[in-house]
């Protein structure tokens, strides 16, 4: 993991409440010492006397006639399991620096770490996944707070950029068979271009889970988000599997059909991802601190939904 200091963002919820583990910051549904009141009881021996809510045991006692003391019920705070899903597909390791792109690798690393230190410095444990080898899927299995670094050094160069395509779609089915390891209200980052998007109802089943599942969308604002007007102008277009950069020659016309072509498939990925209840981060730069900004923007937006409701 990069030495430079990041900016944690907060993990917020889309519900009130997680479960998660103990000395964390969210209100849980467990009942505990925690900030959330979640109720009111008669008191009981052994109670400690900070708990009682003296206006409703002012009240009680004057309707009944004698004291009755009434204690507040809170929910104890905890800290939500956190999961990176890494596309590995070959379209999410082209773009090098050298090319007018953006360096997907890099702003997939860079979006690790923000995740990453985030989860640290809520007391999450975190876990990854990815299928970079098809034939063994990579699992970094929760309980690892110490060694989060392993999260963002797995995804480096030094792992291949060969998963297939429905990837994505294998990864959310394999975490389907470790719901006791990720209960609800677990978080489920999946960092991906979603060139290639899971279908529908393999994100349902996972929201099935109670998870709060986040997709992070990596993608070039200017040549895949829209497209540039090149038209009589030779673009370097790399291949994916081969890695092999040539020179294309687009017109005008070709140039804006491809742009409209780009916009439309963004706005559809944006209008499926708000159907199903998803709250996306988009990402068009592997710059840390514009993807710190972009994550806290992120909870920044989900806070004011939540307290709006």
């Amino acid at each position: 993991m990069p030495t430079r200091e990041r900016q944690p963002f907060p993990l917020v919820p889309r519900r009130r409440r997680v479960v998660g583990l103990p000395f964390g910051d969210l209100p849980s549904r467990r009942r505990g010492a925690g900030g959330d009141v979640i109720g009111t009881r008669p008191y009981e021996a052994g109670d400690p006397v900070s708990t009682i809510d003296w206006f409703a045991t002012a009240r009680l006692s004057a309707a009944v006639g004698h004291d009755e003391f009434v204690v507040r019920d809170r929910s104890t705070d905890e800290a939500p399991r956190v999961v990176l899903v890494s596309d590995r597909r070959p379209g999410m390791g082209i773009f090098p620096s050298s090319l007018p792109w953006l360096e997907k690798p890099r702003a997939l690393v860079e979006a690790a770490t923000a995740i990453a230190t985030s989860a640290a410095a809520a007391r999450s444990d975190v876990a990854s996944l990815d299928l970079a080898d098809p034939a063994a899927p990579y699992w970094l299995p929760p309980g690892r707070r110490d060694r989060i670094w392993l999260v963002a050094d797995r995804l480096g160069d030094t792992t291949p950029f060969e998963a297939p395509d429905d990837n994505l779609e294998q990864a959310l089915t394999f975490l389907g068979g470790l719901r006791s390891d990720l209960p609800p209200g677990t978080f489920v980052f999946v960092l991906s271009d979603f060139l290639v998007s899971p279908p529908d109802d393999v994100w349902v089943e996972a929201l099935a889970h109670g998870w709060d599942v986040v997709p992070v969308v990596i993608q070039d604002p200017v040549w895949e988000q829209s497209f540039p007007p090149v038209g009589g102008v030779g673009v370097p277009i790399m291949d994916p599997r081969s890695g092999r950069v040539s020179l294309v020659r687009l017109t005008k016309r070709e140039a804006s059909r491809r742009r409209n072509a780009n916009e439309e498939r963004q706005q559809r990925l944006l209008s499926d991802f708000a159907a199903l209840g998803l709250d996306p981060v988009l990402l068009g730069t592997s710059d840390p601190d514009a993807i710190d900004r972009a994550f806290i923007a992120w909870a920044e937006l989900r806070k004011q939904r939540r307290w709006a409701r």
